[in-house]
This record gives structure tokens, C-alpha cells and sequence, in this order.
């Protein structure tokens, strides 16, 4: 049977096939595949919001101007990069010369205590503290721990102390601030204090369910410790300088007070942070007399602290040959320092005291006027108005002569506790007066006590005692000949309550 044959149409004949000349048969298009630009412009615009967020974090921690508010800014803007919500770090500088310290997020001071009980080689904190290699090889890299109580190979302290705190991982990542071009362990940097030279700590946050932070977690978190290093690294600088310029200051100030009959001395001095010039001074004099002088070198830092220590020395021995004439002490140190000191000037208060006839002879020298209290006065010492010393060609200036009565306080004190008030300079008089007249009958016969409510009472921030006091404190642990005889020294080493130094010696008369 045979195949039929299509119709015919127009006498052309369908079977020929079609001549070789005609155009190529066109190949029909493929299927679209994916547009790539949808794709680019998502990369583009997570790459971008990367770039916002680390600016914006690291605009904030530049802000941070100590070295607790930035460790404190590092553990909130790495919580927030790697989805943690609590966390620690832990600031020891490798060159060994400190500050050493340990700073919680949602972590009490028990919590960060369970958490050093953990052998250093199994923390992460302490892994990296301790330059153990990291697991992969590379730096920055991070020590995660996704798993802690699934992890058989941890130290069964790590898992006992997670378990008790709460927390099921751990990702770590070390301080290493970048190395400055010829920097090297050992050289010195703000008024000689030493730059931290290699790893300065690491930071630590906590995941309350087993977590482990994404690839490009991990990427942004190390550029912004990478950064938070760097300025860590100055405030260290910067904080080491300002201890150094506080030791020496302290060590220019009297550590102990004379006890002289019949009256008794306390004094409360709080450093500025980058170290001032104000001074204070007790000291015994021949036949049972007192000498007491405060005073203020204009400046700060290093060399204000120098200067001061010159002109309280020479005070010293001006007072030892001629304290009964305090004009001609105040004399005799504003020649020493034109000659000296030609770019500075210097407030200062000298008071000559005699105990057996009861009899005060003091000079001025543009310094704020003591104030004495009592039960039946307060009133300010009115000094004779005085310029500075070194504004004038030659200085001078007539001395005043009074009797503290039995039970009255004499109030020496620097503008710097005026100023500190943030009150203009009639009204800081005024609370300081009002202060005084108010004091609670209980501190009256008590120079510490009284000292302690004038601060409380005059200044805004009742902390600011509370701190100083514990300096003092940290410092009378470091020198056991440091507790004064007959007073109390209460100083802070670099801290930033104040731009000035504040002074206040306090004297009280049975």
C-alpha cells in the first residue's frame, strides 16, 4: 500500500525539496537565563550598609574620650555585630605594664569572677590572651566555641561555669592594635609613658543558645576590633601618661600632716587628669609654730607639675628663715620665680600661726580668702587685694593678723573647687559659705568629717568624694608610709571628675 500523496496546489509539487539558495533556516532562541543585575545591586547594597554600620560604630567609640567608656562601647557594638547579648573584655596589655582589667556586658562582678576560675587555656578570652595559635592560622580569625556543652574536649570547668551563668557559646576575638611604622616594644609616647606594644586583651561574647556568627559576622566584627585596638591603644597611652603625671605629683605633695598642740589638720586633694598645678603644704615651724600655704602654678601637665614642685619647695625653706613675716615669704617667692619661671604665673596663701598666744598672721597673693566658722561666725578672711605672683614688677602686699577662737575651723581651699561647682564665682562663694554655716554639729569638732561635708555639700556630684577617697585608698596600699599623722590625703590618680585640681585643707582649733 503506498504512502498517499499530498494535495497539489497551484501546480507546485510539495515533495520537491527547497533549492539550496534560499536563506538558512533561523534556529529558534533559547530560554532567557537569570538577569545578573538584580543579584549585583543586592551585593552592592549589603555591601554598603556594611560600610554604614561600621562607620557609624566606630564614629561612636571615637567619641569615647576614657578608657572604661570605650572598652564599654567595644562590647556593645560587637554584641550587636556578631547577635550576642552579653559578653566581656578582658584589657592586659602583653608589654606587661598595664592597666590590667575586666569589663562585663549583662555580666555582674560574681559572673566575671566564675568566669576567671576557667583555666586560661580553654577560655577564649584566655586563649587569645595567652598567644595560643588560633584554629584556623589566621589572625583575627576568632575563637569560636558554637557548642559549649556538646563539646567533649573543653575543660569540664568551662561547661560547669557556662551552665551555671547560662550561657551555650562563645566567639572571641583578639585586641591587636596595628604596628606603627618603626614602632617597637619599649618606646615612649605622651610625657614619656610607654605605647602598649603587641596584644593589648580580647573580647568575649556569650550566646544564650548554641551560635556560631556568620562568615560576614566575623568579617565585620574583626574590622571593627581592628579599629577599637587602634584607639584603645592611645587611651592607654594616654591613661599611662596621666598615672605617671599623678605619681609625680603625689610625690611632691606632703604624705603626712604635723600634729601640732592644740590643732588638727586634714586636707583633700583631687588631681586633674592631665595633672595641675595646685599645691598645698603644712609644715613645722621653730618655737611650736605652724606654717600653712595653699597655692596654683597657671598651666598644666607635666610641666606645670615641675613648676609647682619648685615654688612649694622654696616656699618651704622661705618659711623655715622668715615664716613670721608671711609678706616677705610671698616676697621672696615671686622674685624666685620672675627669675625662674618668666612664663608663668602663681596664686598663693601663706599663714603664720603662733599656738600659745592663739595668734594668725597671713598674706594673700590673688588667691581665693580662707573662710573660718564657727559657732558664732562665718565669715571669709578678707586679704588685702593682691595680684598674682609675677604679673607686677614688684609685688607686695600688706599682711592680716586675727585669733581663731577655741572650736573655730580655718578653711584653705583652690579656685579649682569654686570652679567645679559650675556656678559663677559669687555664687560658688556663697555655697561654699552656706556650706560651712550649715555644717551638722557632729562634724564641727571633726576636721575629716567637716572636710568630707563641704565636698558632699558644695559640690553637684556627691560621687565625686566617694572616688576619690577609694584612690587614696589604692594608693595608701601601694605606700604603707603614705597614711598621714593627725589628716587624711584623699587624691585621685588621673581621674576626669574635673579639669582642675581641687584643694581644700582644713584646720581646726581645740
Amino acid at each position: 500500500m503506498s504512502s498517499p500523496h499530498l494535495p497539489k496546489v497551484a501546480g507546485i509539487d510539495p515533495s520537491l525539496p527547497a533549492p539550496t539558495h534560499t536563506s538558512d533556516p533561523v534556529t529558534p532562541p533559547s530560554a532567557p537565563g537569570p538577569d545578573p543585575g538584580p543579584a549585583i545591586q543586592d551585593h552592592l547594597a549589603g555591601w554598603v550598609s556594611d560600610l554604614t554600620t561600621l562607620h557609624e560604630l566606630t564614629e561612636r567609640l571615637a567619641l569615647t574620650g576614657t578608657l572604661e567608656d570605650a572598652l564599654d562601647e567595644l562590647l556593645r557594638a560587637g554584641a550587636g555585630l556578631v547577635g550576642a547579648r552579653r559578653g566581656l573584655v578582658a584589657l592586659e596589655p602583653a608589654d606587661g605594664l598595664g592597666p590590667v582589667t575586666t569589663v562585663g556586658l549583662g555580666l555582674g562582678r560574681a559572673d566575671l569572677g566564675h568566669i576567671e576560675t576557667i583555666p586560661r587555656g580553654s577560655a577564649s578570652a584566655g586563649h587569645l590572651l595567652d598567644g595560643l595559635p588560633e584554629p584556623d592560622g589566621e589572625r583575627r580569625s576568632g575563637v569560636a566555641h558554637p557548642d559549649i556543652p556538646g563539646e567533649p574536649e573543653l575543660d569540664p570547668r568551662h561547661r560547669e561555669v557556662a551552665a551555671r551563668l547560662g550561657y551555650s557559646a562563645s566567639y572571641a576575638m583578639a585586641l591587636d592594635p596595628p604596628t606603627a611604622p618603626g614602632g617597637t616594644a619599649g618606646t615612649t609616647g605622651i610625657a614619656g609613658a610607654a605605647r602598649p606594644a603587641g596584644r593589648l586583651g580580647a573580647a568575649a561574647w556569650l550566646y544564650d543558645e548554641p551560635a556560631e556568627p556568620a562568615e560576614r559576622q566575623r568579617h565585620l566584627v574583626g574590622l571593627y576590633c581592628r579599629y577599637a585596638a587602634a584607639h584603645i591603644a592611645r587611651l592607654v597611652e594616654l591613661s599611662r601618661a596621666r598615672a605617671t603625671v599623678a605619681t609625680v605629683q603625689e610625690e611632691l605633695l606632703p604624705t603626712r600632716l604635723p600634729r601640732i598642740p592644740g590643732v588638727r589638720l586634714a586636707v583633700r586633694h583631687s588631681a586633674a587628669p592631665r595633672g595641675g598645678g595646685d599645691w598645698y603644704d603644712a609644715l613645722p615651724l621653730p618655737d611650736g609654730a605652724l606654717g600653712l600655704s595653699v597655692g596654683a602654678v597657671t598651666g598644666s601637665g607635666a610641666g606645670a607639675v615641675a613648676a609647682m614642685g619648685r615654688l612649694r619647695a622654696s616656699l618651704r625653706a622661705y618659711a623655715v628663715m622668715e615664716g613670721e613675716d608671711p609678706v616677705a615669704v610671698l616676697s621672696d617667692l615671686e622674685l624666685l620665680l620672675r627669675l625662674t619661671e618668666p612664663a608663668r604665673s602663681a596664686t598663693a596663701l601663706f599663714a603664720y600661726y603662733e599656738p600659745l598666744p592663739r595668734r594668725m598672721v597671713l598674706a594673700g597673693a590673688g588667691h581665693c580668702p580662707p573662710l573660718i566658722t564657727g559657732e558664732r561666725r562665718t565669715e571669709f578672711v578678707e586679704t588685702a587685694l593682691s595680684a598674682p605672683l609675677g604679673m607686677l614688677s614688684c609685688w607686695e602686699a600688706p599682711s592680716v593678723e586675727f585669733q581663731p577662737g577655741r572650736g573655730e575651723t580655718l578653711l584653705f581651699y583652690s579656685d579649682g573647687l569654686l570652679h567645679r561647682t559650675g556656678e559663677p564665682m559669687d555664687r560658688a562663694f556663697a555655697r561654699l559659705h552656706s556650706a560651712a554655716a550649715s555644717a551638722p554639729r557632729a562634724v564641727r569638732n571633726d576636721p575629716e568629717g567637716f572636710a568630707d561635708h563641704l565636698l558632699r555639700t558644695v559640690l553637684p556630684d556627691a560621687a565625686f568624694l566617694d572616688a576619690h577617697r577609694a584612690d587614696a585608698r589604692r594608693a595608701d596600699t601601694r605606700r604603707a608610709d603614705a597614711a598621714p599623722a593627725g589628716g587624711g590625703r584623699d587624691g585621685g590618680a588621673g581621674s576626669d571628675y574635673s579639669t582642675e585640681d581641687v584643694v581644700l585643707l582644713v584646720a581646726h582649733f581645740d
